[in-house]
C-alpha cells in the first residue's frame, strides 16, 4: 500500500529473484531515486553499511524503508552503520481497534499474527502458529548468524512460557537448562531480540523502600503463548493456571501498543506493592492493573503505588463490559476503552 503511494523499488529479500537482483547492490540501489523498499532486510545485514553510503550521498534522490523481524541489537551493525541516520517503527500484530470489540476474545486466543487469526477454525489457527514456531526455530534464527540448536531454544522459550508474567531469574533459568547464566541471558537475549518477548524493566523511585529489580517476562502473542503451554481453545485457556498472567499479558501489549509509548515500566517492593504497568507521558506517570475478575475494586497496593509513584491515575483493565469508577483516582475499565483514554489524559 505504501509502494502504491508514490513511484517506488520493491525488493523481497525471501524472494531469490530479488535476492539475485542485489547480488551487486551498490551498482542497483545507486542508479535508483525515489521510495526503495527492501523487506526481510536482516537476511542480507551487509546492506546496512552499504545504504549508509548512499543516504549521506550529496542531493541524495532516494529514502529508504528498510523492513525486518529482528531488532538492530540482534543484527549487527544496524546500530553503528546507521546511527543518527534512521528512525524506528515497531509494528504488532492485530490490535483491537483493527479487530474490533466483538472479536476481543479471539484475538486473545489467537494472537495477532494474521494468518493465526484469520484461519478458519481454532485448530488451523493452531497448526499455523505451530508451524510458525518449528520454522521460526529451524530457519529465522539460523539466517541471523545465531547457532543456538533448535530443541534447546524452543525448550527455553516452553519454560519462558512458564514464568510468563514473572520475574526474570537466571540462575534458576541455567539450572533448568544445565546450562551457565550467560548462556541464558543469551537465549532471553535472542528472543527479545527477535520480538518474540518482552522483557519488561522495572521502575525506581528514590523511596525509603526496598525496590524489585528484576526484570519481568512476556511472551509477545499470546497466540504464541497458548500454542507453547498447548490452550487450543478458549476453554481450555479459562481453566488453566496461567488464564491470569495471560489476560495480564495480552491487555498489557495491548495498552502499550494502543498508546504508542516505549517509555513503559513495572513497579514492586519487596513489601507487597506492586504496579503491572506503568507509563510515563508529558511528564506524567500513569498507572494500569490487570485483573480476570467480573468486578474488581481497589486494593491496598493501588493506594501505595499511587502515593509512592505519584500517579496522576490508575486504570484497572478487565474483561467485562462495564466502566465504574472505584477511588477518585482509580477506574475499573474494559480492554475495550483503552484507545479512549488518550483523551482523558
Amino acid at each position: 500500500m505504501i509502494a502504491e503511494r508514490e513511484p517506488s523499488t520493491y525488493f523481497d529479500l525471501e524472494n531469490p529473484v530479488d535476492l539475485r537482483r542485489l547480488s551487486a547492490p551498490l551498482s542497483v540501489l545507486q542508479e535508483l531515486a525515489g521510495l526503495i523498499i527492501v523487506d526481510e532486510v536482516q537476511r542480507r545485514p551487509d546492506l546496512f553499511e552499504l545504504l549508509r553510503v548512499l543516504v549521506d550521498r550529496p542531493e541524495n534522490p532516494a529514502r529508504f524503508l528498510v523492513l525486518g523481524s529482528a531488532s538492530p541489537q540482534l543484527v549487527k551493525g544496524v546500530s553503528e552503520s546507521l546511527a543518527g541516520r534512521i528512525g524506528f517503527i515497531d509494528l504488532s500484530g492485530f490490535d483491537l481497534t483493527e479487530v474490533g470489540a466483538p472479536q476481543r476474545d479471539r484475538l486473545w486466543l489467537r494472537g495477532g499474527f494474521p494468518r493465526a487469526f484469520l484461519a478458519a477454525d481454532d485448530s488451523a489457527s493452531m497448526v499455523w502458529r505451530e508451524d510458525f514456531v518449528r520454522t521460526f526455530l529451524e530457519r529465522d534464527v539460523p539466517q541471523l548468524g545465531i547457532t543456538i540448536p533448535a530443541e534447546t531454544l524452543r525448550r527455553f522459550w516452553t519454560m519462558v512460557a512458564h514464568y510468563h508474567g514473572q520475574l526474570w531469574n537466571a540462575a534458576q533459568f541455567a539450572r533448568s537448562l544445565g546450562a551457565s547464566e550467560a548462556t541464558a541471558r543469551r537465549y532471553l537475549d535472542v528472543l527479545s531480540g527477535a520480538y518474540m518477548i518482552r522483557i519488561l524493566p522495572p521502575w525506581f523511585e528514590n523511596i525509603r523502600k526496598r525496590q524489585v529489580k528484576a526484570p519481568k517476562l512476556y511472551i509477545r502473542d499470546s497466540g504464541i503463548l497458548h500454542t507453547l503451554l498447548q490452550l487450543r481453545t478458549l476453554s481450555d485457556l479459562q481453566s488453566h493456571p496461567k488464564l491470569g498472567a495471560s489476560w495480564e499479558g495480552f491487555a498489557l501489549e495491548q495498552v502499550i501498543g494502543l498508546l504508542d509509548t516505549r517509555d513503559a515500566y513495572y513497579w514492586a517492593t519487596y513489601g507487597g506493592a506492586e504496579l503491572d504497568l506503568l507509563v510515563r507521558v508529558g511528564g506524567k506517570h500513569y498507572g494500569f492493573e490487570f485483573k480476570y475478575a467480573d468486578a474488581p475494586g481497589a486494593s491496598r497496593s493501588m493506594h501505595v503505588a499511587i502515593q509512592d509513584l505519584s500517579l496522576e491515575r490508575l486504570w484497572v483493565v478487565y474483561p467485562g463490559k462495564q466502566e465504574y469508577v472505584v477511588d477518585e483516582k482509580i477506574s475499573v475499565i474494559p480492554l475495550e476503552a483503552v484507545p479512549q483514554l488518550a483523551m482523558r489524559r
